[in-house]
């Protein structure tokens, strides 16, 4: 319990929460659209914003969420044409994204920087700045949802169905892939390019586990999403590794121990359910 004398792991505990309540709202809705190759791509690409950043001697993160965004429009307009299938426009951006990473950090003036931090992350050097534009982001999105929910839910599961009830389809897509740029960008920072996507993607399959409807999968894989940066932690902590791959690994185990939970269960169900059956009267 001295780690929470520490003003770093008190801010490794916010930014955890924080990150755990915008993914598990912009996760639901990737997941839910089956989008979770778009989130990868997204993730590879802003590498190239965290390039130019290094080059330019600018916030490396601020870049990365331009970049990031400009990304996610750039996949939302070409795989709306008929002559680009969606998988082949994520992927010019994901390797876009790359080669321009590459190109402007090794073209980088002094020392080559250490990239170990934006491609693994580590959520015990997150600072205050971190916290607030997490914070910031975590209340945009809240409102967003909040006020926004049922458009979102029917795009998510019917995107014909919505644009019959008159909803602006196409706006509500852009800002969505907007706020998945956004949401990736913040939590490079915890987990990392290489892993962030497992953020937005494990702890709603295991919320998934136990309820279908979109409102309860948002609250409970804000839980499990931080049960699993919590244990990362810990578990970080007490075996000296990082704390990106922790977090993720910890997450994982989650849901396979559920998973497993669950299978279990109902073959109990499915073994004993005879025995339990009430006879009629001869």
């Amino acid at each position: 319990m001295e780690l929470l004398d520490y003003i770093f792991f008190q801010h490794a505990l916010v930014g955890s929460l924080l990150a755990s309540i915008v993914c598990g709202m912009i996760g639901t809705y990737i997941v839910t659209r089956r989008l979770v190759f778009i989130s990868g791509g997204l993730t590879h690409a802003s590498f190239g914003g965290i390039g130019i950043g290094l080059y330019a001697g600018v916030p490396p993160l601020l870049t990365a969420a331009a970049f990031a965004v400009l990304s996610a429009f750039g996949v939302e307009w070409l795989s709306k044409r008929k002559d680009v299938r969606e998988d082949s426009a994520i992927a010019v951006f994901w390797t876009l994204g790359m080669a321009v990473g590459v190109i402007f950090t090794f073209l980088s003036p002094g020392y080559a920087p250490d990239l170990s931090a934006y491609l693994f992350g580590n959520i015990l050097t997150i600072t205050l700045t971190d916290i607030a534009l997490l914070g910031a982001l975590a209340l945009l999105l809240g409102v967003f949802f909040a006020l926004c929910l049922n458009p979102i839910v029917y795009i998510a599961f019917d995107r014909e169905f919505a644009r019959s009830q008159g909803i602006r389809v196409r706006t509500f897509e852009y800002l969505l892939m907007m706020f998945t740029a956004l949401t990736i960008v913040a939590c490079l920072r915890m987990v990392g390019i290489v892993l962030v996507i497992s953020l937005l993607t494990v702890p709603q399959m295991t919320a998934n586990l136990f309820t279908s409807r979109f409102r309860d999968i948002i609250w409970l894989s804000m839980l499990i999403g931080y049960l699993g940066c919590l244990g990362g932690l810990w578990f970080s902590f007490s075996k000296n590794i990082p704390s990106g791959a922790s977090i993720i690994f910890f997450s994982i185990v989650i849901y396979a121990l559920c998973k497993a939970g669950k299978s279990l269960y109902i073959w109990i169900v499915r073994k004993t359910g005879p025995s339990h059956e009430i006879s009629g009267p001869r």
